[in-house]
């Protein structure tokens, strides 16, 4: 019977270091967010109708914060911009990125909503995965705004006067620190689709990942090498938002690997231009308090220091010894967790993005 009350007594005491753990975790956030006052919004004397993509997290997060920053805001579907245009008569369209769903008229119902004198507004959040389509796109739009550093140079050569170099930011509405059930805990957690710098970068670890608690989830994750071994962590297929962000607040630390910006079968780059800014994900992990893993990208000073809060990995030797150190370092882990949380919701929601929004379009 004793080894077995060891046993019992190991896994007690493991259970209680870990409970412990998440409850220090979740005070701590949200005695920072009492802390933190949001910005009280600036009205702007303009109406605008707001034309959504479909990535569900950022339109919301868009639409709430113009809608507290706008005297009239109008949704529209991509295919009635133009008759909800000629309708509603607003002194700006934003149409978000502007691909994928919108109909093959597209550019079209734009020339007849600039032709009504309402001034359009194209906010890209692919950039630079499509340029393919992108550049057809950017001369029938008055201004343009783009995340991704590596595009603004094109997009001015292609003859358009006003381009923006115009981050994304996070719904903070939807991604914040929370309690979740055991069933959403994990030591390490990764949320994308298996694009093949990922499902490298993965294979390489996958012996270290393999004796820890992981949750992997996207589609064509069957890719690696290792997917056997990883097979029974690994989510395959698209994950709810929802079911993201209890994820993101129960793992210890969440990677964000960008894709390969590469033109070929997963991208659209037929220029190869580089992937200098990061994504919406780094604003989203961040806002839910939990330590972010990611790979540099240029811009990323600009918004978070390295080191301070958020950690950045180059290659996969460096990213298995900051996951090693990390999950044995529960006081710096958290610590880091929580300058990034406080930083995003400081300077990094769409209410913040959308006062530069404004100022940009000079409203």
């Amino acid at each position: 019977m004793r080894p077995m009350k060891q046993a019992y007594s190991a896994a007690a005491e493991k259970g209680y270091t870990s409970g412990y753990q998440r409850g220090l975790r979740d005070g701590a956030c949200e005695s920072l967010l009492r802390l933190i006052k949001p910005a009280t919004p600036v009205k702007h004397d303009v109406r605008v109708l707001y034309i959504p993509q479909g990535f569900e997290a950022i339109d919301q997060g868009i639409i709430e914060a113009l809608r507290l920053s706008v005297r009239e805001l109008y949704v529209a579907d991509a295919k009635q911009m133009a008759e909800q245009a000629s309708l509603l008569r607003p002194d700006w369209m934003v149409v978000l990125n502007g691909l994928h769903v919108f109909p093959e008229d597209h550019l079209e119902q734009v020339d007849a909503v600039r032709a009504l004198g309402v001034r359009t507004a194209v906010w890209f959040a692919d950039d630079p995965y499509a340029t393919e389509d992108t550049v057809r796109i950017v001369p029938r739009y008055d201004v343009v705004l783009t995340h991704e550093l590596s595009t603004i140079a094109l997009y001015r050569n292609l003859g358009c006067p006003n381009v923006h170099y115009m981050p994304l930011a996070v719904h903070q509405g939807w991604f914040k620190p929370m309690r979740v059930e055991q069933k959403y805990c994990s030591d390490i957690c990764f949320i994308g689709q298996a694009f093949w710098n990922r499902v490298e970068m993965l294979d390489a670890i996958a012996p270290y990942l393999a004796g820890r608690r992981i949750f992997i989830a996207g589609g064509l994750w069957d890719r690696m090498q290792n997917f056997s071994r990883l097979k029974s962590s690994i989510h395959m297929g698209w994950l709810p938002v929802e079911e993201s962000i209890r994820y993101y607040n129960g793992a210890k630390i969440v990677i964000n690997l960008h894709r390969m910006t590469a033109a070929g079968a997963d991208n659209k780059n037929t220029l190869n231009l580089p992937g200098r800014s990061i994504n919406p994900r780094t604003y989203e992990i961040a806002a839910c308090g939990t330590l972010q893993l990611t790979d540099l990208r240029e811009d990323l000073p600009l918004y978070y220091t390295p080191g301070s809060e958020i950690e950045t990995f180059t290659n996969a030797a460096e990213l298995q010894s900051k996951l090693d150190y990390y999950l044995n370092h529960e006081d710096d882990r958290r610590a880091v967790a929580l300058r990034g949380l406080r930083r995003t919701m400081k300077d990094h929601t769409f209410q913040a993005r959308v006062q530069q929004l404004a100022e940009a379009l000079n409203w």
